[in-house]
């Protein structure tokens, strides 16, 4: 399926969901729901968390989705919602943006034997990225992975876009840190 076709459809859906029919939001549902659950997974790192973040967040689109004017994407308004979701699930969690410094070498050596040298490079990725504190790692992935500029991620986590930027650079030198070891 190409990406017109998917927005044709999703647009289709859209509209019929606006009307109230239920088929229409499980098959808008299902067009979503991976990626969905993707964005999810890499900003709040629990599956379980994860799961409800998604679940809310299609909830939320559903019951607003007569706001949706198709100046987007229905894909890009969803995952305005599930990252704002997310977000709001890692404050209730008491997101706290430290300096890893202060936790790297216990970070690292109580996970240094659970990188097996088999790993998959995107497997010891995933696991470095775990290992990094919260504020690192929430705002490499909304940077590298969902396309925000840190302008942003700041109005998004409520930083300076100045200590986005930093967060960014931490985490990134930190993740190559661990990458190297």
């Amino acid at each position: 399926m190409t990406v017109k076709n998917t927005i044709d459809i999703s647009l289709q859906l859209v509209e019929l969901c606006k009307a109230g029919n239920r088929k229409a939001q499980f098959d808008l549902y299902n067009l979503y729901a991976k990626a969905m659950y993707n964005t999810c997974l890499r900003i709040v790192s629990f599956q379980e968390d994860a799961e409800d973040v998604m679940q809310e967040s299609f909830l939320e689109a559903f019951s607003k989705i007569h706001t949706f004017r198709a100046e987007s994407t229905f894909g890009a308004w969803l995952k305005t919602i599930v990252v704002n979701k997310a977000i709001t699930k890692l404050r209730k969690r008491k997101l706290v943006f430290e300096d890893i410094n202060l936790h790297a070498d216990d970070l690292v050596e109580e996970n240094k034997n659970d990188l097996d040298e088999n790993t998959s490079v995107i497997q010891k990725i995933k696991t470095c990225l775990d290992l990094l504190p919260e504020g690192f790692r929430v705002v490499l992935n909304l940077y590298l992975f969902e396309g925000y500029d840190h302008q942003e991620i700041g109005q998004i986590l409520g930083i300076n876009e100045s200590t986005s930027r930093s967060q960014f650079l931490r985490g990134k030198n930190k993740l190559l840190a661990l990458m190297a070891e």
